[in-house]
């Protein structure tokens, strides 16, 4: 599921890409191709088909972020940190014993 929606919010982003490419910022783009015909494929105008597109598009990406948040794997069995913790115990150093000698009281000096 996380994998299938990664590549679907892959795929949104380049078509997003490629619809924002399209346009043109001062409304030219590809929409003034199209301005002698009033009327392409039940649509009015170019340019409210790309901007409307660019919305959906938007959303959708958003709602597929939210989407993987929520399905992400979440890592580590607690089996396998288990097994760490002892391999970081078995190279922890023992404690070393204190190999300064121990002298005895001397009782002349006061």
């Amino acid at each position: 599921m996380y994998f299938a929606l990664v590549i679907l919010a892959i795929v949104v982003c380049v078509l997003l890409g490629l619809i924002i490419l399209i346009q043109n910022p001062k409304g030219g783009g590809l929409s003034s191709g199209f301005s002698g015909s009033n009327n392409v494929m039940g649509v009015q105008r170019t340019g409210d088909f790309l901007e409307k597109g660019t919305w959906v598009l938007a959303v959708i990406l958003m709602v597929l972020a939210l989407l993987i948040n929520v399905t992400i794997p979440r890592g580590g069995d607690v089996d396998e940190n288990r097994d760490i913790q002892n391999q970081i115990n078995k190279t922890a150093p023992a404690a070393a014993p204190s190999t300064l000698p121990v002298l005895p009281a001397d009782s002349t000096k006061r």
